[in-house]
């Protein structure tokens, strides 16, 4: 469940994983605050969310980073279980990541344009 190194989508789904990195950084304070989670337990959570994101956006364009990818959307919904506003972000991420996957898979399966008539 990967796409091609050229297809266009595959740097949408690099931002997605840009963005999230930034967003597990910023639920580490809604962790503490809003939830109560213990400082350490918030920056372990939140860190390693945000060192796997890295990760798979490093190794996109290889086959690993892929299944990284869609692991970073599962740890993503999951993180709502130290903090349930991350239910509703994680979500959207994964929805995000979904539908450029799916839009990746479509213009793979297009057809190349001939010359015209």
């Amino acid at each position: 469940m990967r796409l091609a190194p050229t297809n266009p989508m595959g740097r949408a789904m690099l931002s997605i994983l840009g963005f999230e990195v930034i967003v597990f950084g910023l639920a580490i304070p809604g962790m503490i605050q809003v939830s109560e989670v213990s400082v350490g337990m918030a920056f372990a959570l939140g860190g390693a969310a945000a060192v796997l994101a890295i990760i798979a956006a490093a190794l996109l364009r290889r086959p690993i980073g892929y299944p990284l990818g869609w692991l970073t959307q599962l740890v993503a919904i999951a993180l709502g279980f130290a903090t349930p506003m991350m239910f509703a972000v994680g979500g959207m991420f994964a929805l995000l990541w979904v539908v450029c996957f799916v839009l990746g898979r479509r213009i793979a399966a297009t057809p190349p344009a001939g010359p015209p008539a």
